[in-house]
């Protein structure tokens, strides 16, 4: 999930659960491992005031986290209206059947497979439960369901696995693509420009308080990693594999097989716009 240990947009320390703005609260899956870092962020997000809240990615299937999750909200004074899944990953995911069966929520998601119930999600869609304004911005390229949620009246953005809190993340060749990874990372941007988005709310790692700087990092990074591609091809290095063990030397071999999907996703990219 990540080739980097570092990116600018002051994280905040290390990963807690707890609140991150006034209605945004984080429990932290126990699954911490080189692909999620400390582990799936589990997002809580209600209106103050109101009894009812959302949950944005339950995470595996744990029923210990799940049940952390539920307490978490009800020693708030907040009941569980409704699931969003930012991606169908199963460190999102996973645990998304059996959060439903104890919450007696629906699950909404972009991919029909997903959804438990009638209604899934679409792009510039405003999720309202209990008062909350929950804009849905679809960021596809990390897989082609991903979505991210903009939170409008806290001036954060909860991207999933499109931008982490920490290093960066892949491009899940084929389903992802690169193409659209930019495109959505750009999109991201003009939320920060256009409607004050400050803060990053990512699927792993810490809270960034600078989402402008993280995004510009992200696109400078991809710009550099496609350069370096590009270099290795023309020098020779033609297959994925070959490549990353050229351009990837300095990541940990424990995530080559992920940078190998990236690699192909660049590939594809470079393809098709006809520089190899």
């Amino acid at each position: 999930m990540t080739d980097a240990t570092a990116l600018p947009g002051q994280p905040r320390g290390g990963v807690l659960s707890g609140p991150a703005t006034p209605r945004a609260v984080n429990v932290l899956a126990p699954n911490a491992s080189p692909m999620t870092l400390d582990g799936t962020n589990t997002w809580i997000v209600s209106e103050p005031g109101s009894d009812l809240a959302v949950v944005i990615d339950p995470g595996p299937l744990d029923d210990v986290h799940l049940q952390a999750v539920i307490a978490t909200a009800e020693k708030a004074g907040k009941r569980i209206a409704l699931t969003l899944l930012t991606h169908g990953h199963s460190d999102h995911a996973e645990g998304a059947g059996r959060f439903a069966e104890l919450t007696r929520t629906p699950v909404r998601a972009l991919d029909p497979a997903l959804r438990l119930g009638d209604e899934g999600l679409a792009a510039g869609e405003v999720v309202t439960t209990g008062g909350l304004e929950l804009r849905v911005v679809p960021t596809p390229g990390h897989t082609g369901d991903s979505l991210s949620f903009h939170l409008p009246a806290d001036r954060a953005v909860l991207t999933g696995d499109t931008v982490l809190g920490r290093g960066t993340t892949l491009v899940a060749h084929p389903d992802g693509r690169l193409g659209d990874y930019l495109d959505s990372l750009r999109r991201l941007r003009s939320l920060t420009v256009d409607d004050g988005v400050q803060m990053v709310l990512p699927g792993h790692g810490p809270v960034l308080d600078d989402a402008q700087g993280a995004i510009e990092f992200y696109l400078a990074h991809r710009a550099h990693r496609l350069a370096q591609v590009e270099t290795a091809v023309e020098n020779g290095y033609s297959a994925p594999a070959a490549v990353v063990a050229r351009v990837y030397a300095d990541v940990d071999r424990s995530l080559w097989p992920a940078a190998e999907l990236s690699v192909r996703a660049q590939l594809e990219y470079l393809e098709d716009h006809g520089l190899i």
